[in-house]
């Protein structure tokens, strides 16, 4: 984050704390679906809480099959957070009710490309893994109004990245005094077993695998699903909403 308390990251930064690599980041910015919120003297680009939000259903609607063309199109007029979540819902109508669509092979594709693209095929098809992408889209746009979704932005799952990372660091165990204060830093008064809930919908595993796959059909850098440090935040949380 940059060092001159605006709360502005750059590209770089936003790149480790998405997942997605400088290269989609910059492209899709270059495309116009990601403006930055500003520039810094130097003219690197900046991007604030907003943007997070954007990005995350810019990815969103890249994850759904939609081109960058109709990616702009449903961005279009988008200023707000509360405007970018309600498009949540705009593009599960759009898409007639998460009706997926396999990425298309390239004309020469690697053994692993065709490999992948036949597990994708299999993936969408199956109804859980359609229910568990619902579920997701539908947590996303449920907190319309609110500026930081707690438990669906990108800047909240960017600082969970950041918390949990430190407290695995630091040999922090869920269900003790300081995983709770870790909690409480994290999630603030919000309700841990709602938290959580969103937490489980947006870690699925089936999630996780078809971001993999479309990233080795599409050519592009594997996401990473964080995995350790989303089980950190989940199990902290599961020891707190135990009956």
């Amino acid at each position: 984050m940059t060092d001159d308390g605006t709360g502005l990251l750059t590209i770089g930064e936003l790149a480790r704390a998405t997942g997605l690599s400088v290269r989609t980041i910059r492209y899709w910015s270059d495309e116009g679906a990601l403006p930055p919120a500003t520039r810094s003297a130097g003219g690197y680009r900046l991007y604030d809480a907003g943007s997070f939000a954007r990005l995350e259903l810019v990815r969103t609607l890249r994850e759904l099959g939609l081109g960058l063309t109709d990616v702009r199109r449903v961005l279009t007029g988008e200023t707000t957070v509360a405007q970018v979540a309600a498009a949540h819902v705009a593009a599960l109508d759009a898409r007639n009710r998460l009706r997926f669509a396999a990425a298309d092979l390239p004309d020469d594709p690697t053994p692993d490309q065709v490999d992948a693209w036949v597990e994708l095929v299999e993936l969408i098809q199956e109804p859980e893994f359609r229910a568990a992408m619902r579920r997701m889209i539908e947590f996303n746009a449920a907190d319309r109004g609110r500026d930081v979704p707690t438990g669906s932005s990108l800047w909240f799952m960017s600082r969970l990245i950041r918390s949990a990372g430190d407290a695995l660091r630091d040999g922090v165990v869920p269900g003790t005094p300081r995983a709770a204060a870790v909690l409480r830093d994290l999630i603030g008064d919000a309700d841990p077993a709602a938290v959580l809930k969103r937490l489980q919908a947006v870690a699925d595993p089936r999630l996780n695998r078809y971001r993999e796959l479309s990233a080795v059909v599409n050519g592009w850098d594997r996401p990473s699903a964080r995995t350790e440090e989303f089980g950190w935040v989940v199990a902290a949380l599961e020891s707190q909403v135990a009956p």
